[in-house]
């Protein structure tokens, strides 16, 4: 009896396991049959309890997104989003400045004709050389009273027409959407087309030949106040360096510097308003005419421009707009070397001059960084910087 008790203690663990891994048919038929009971038991509980766990079940998909997303922490400071430059198609003038601050390399060739007063408040060139001549023993008193040995332009011929050629290289560069600083470097060529009659070359005054070399160089900022999408409102500081020979007619000899206010505005999706005001303002000029007067031979000059353009081609990466600008000078100061050469002092004063040149173009935007502009200019004023200007450009912005 023993035995046997010791036998089934020892063999109920082994069957119990066994059945674990594998049930028998009569307990599978009764667990069934106790869990059908229990479901016809439980019939009205199932439907309060299949609530509660669609409710549970939101509940917990609601803290698994809670889980989910990264909390705040207030010990971070907020990320301030940084400024991107505004989506604009680019500036479409030629010969008012552009308003759009970017980076950019700028090619610039102007073929300008008839300047009949280069000297004109030393905006082109410097004084005329020929008044270091004037204290010639032959020559009238009033003459003698212009005499000026430092006069540092072109010696000794007064010319009565010039034309000139002038390559610029522009250097822009924008670390800021707002804010851009630039270098332009000009190349200068000039051909007199003839000379006064008077004084007589008997005195010394002769002509000179065609030169050529470097201009005066120019720095300067803009900073846009004002950029967005369709509206750029631009203030812009230049600098004008003495770096060309003003003996050659290279330069002025003389800083200037000229502050203005640039404007571009879009109109609609293709017509385009752009203009610019400003001063060109000279320092420490030559000596005016005489000597001993108290105004300067350089004169501040006041300068406006309208342009607006229409985008008559946009399609495959290529843009194509006309562009018409009427841009004038108003001349507040200053003396020109007249016809005759340096006579009838009272006269050679030009303050209170009007120039205005109308302007005409062709912009050409490839693939929205290239674009390229031809245009010519006529005066239309009897007073002119030139009659005519012939201007071709390439700008690449990056």
């Amino acid at each position: 009896m023993k035995r046997a008790v010791l036998v089934l203690l020892i063999l109920f663990p082994i069957g119990l396991a066994a059945q674990q891994e594998n049930p028998s048919p009569v307990k599978n038929q009764l667990a069934t049959s106790a869990a059908g009971q229990a479901r016809w038991s439980t019939a009205g509980d199932e439907v309060a309890s299949a609530e509660t766990d669609s409710t549970a079940d939101v509940a917990a998909d609601a803290g698994s997104n809670a889980q989910q997303q990264p909390k705040a922490n207030p010990s971070q400071p907020t990320p301030i989003p940084v400024e991107t430059r505004p989506k604009i198609p680019g500036s479409m003038v030629g010969y008012i400045d552009n308003p759009i601050v970017e980076s950019q390399i700028r090619i610039r060739f102007d073929d300008a004709f008839e300047d009949e007063f280069p000297d004109r408040s030393e905006f082109v060139y410097a004084k005329c050389g020929c008044y270091t001549h004037l204290n010639i023993p032959q020559l009238p008193s009033s003459l003698q009273l212009a005499y000026d040995p430092h006069a540092p332009g072109p010696r000794l011929g007064v010319p009565n027409s010039i034309n000139y050629q002038q390559l610029f290289l522009n250097l822009e560069y924008s670390a800021h959407r707002r804010f851009s600083a630039f270098v332009e470097v000009p190349i200068r060529w000039l051909q007199p087309q003839g000379f006064k009659s008077a004084p007589p070359a008997s005195l010394g005054f002769l002509p000179f030949s065609n030169q050529s070399g470097l201009s005066d160089v120019t720095a300067g900022f803009k900073f846009a106040a004002v950029a967005s999408e369709g509206t750029y409102v631009t203030f812009q500081f230049k600098s004008y360096f003495p770096s060309g020979d003003p003996s050659k007619g290279m330069g002025t000899n003389h800083y200037s510097v000229e502050p203005s206010l640039l404007l571009y505005h879009s109109l609609s999706d293709s017509l385009t308003l752009e203009g610019q005001i400003g001063d060109w303002h000279p320092i420490n000029g030559s000596a005016g005419v005489p000597t001993s007067s108290s105004e300067g031979f350089a004169g501040d000059v006041f300068f406006y421009g309208i342009g607006p353009s229409y985008r008559l081609y946009n399609r495959n990466r290529i843009q194509i707009a006309p562009v018409v600008e009427l841009f004038g000078w108003h001349v507040l100061g200053g003396f020109q070397t007249l016809p005759g050469g340096p006579v009838d002092l009272a006269a050679s004063e030009v303050g209170g001059m009007n120039i205005v040149n109308l302007k005409f173009g062709v912009r050409t935007y490839i693939r929205a960084r290239n674009s390229f502009y031809v245009g010519f200019g006529q005066a239309l004023t009897h007073d002119d910087w030139y009659k005519h200007i012939v201007r071709l450009e390439y700008r690449y912005s990056f």
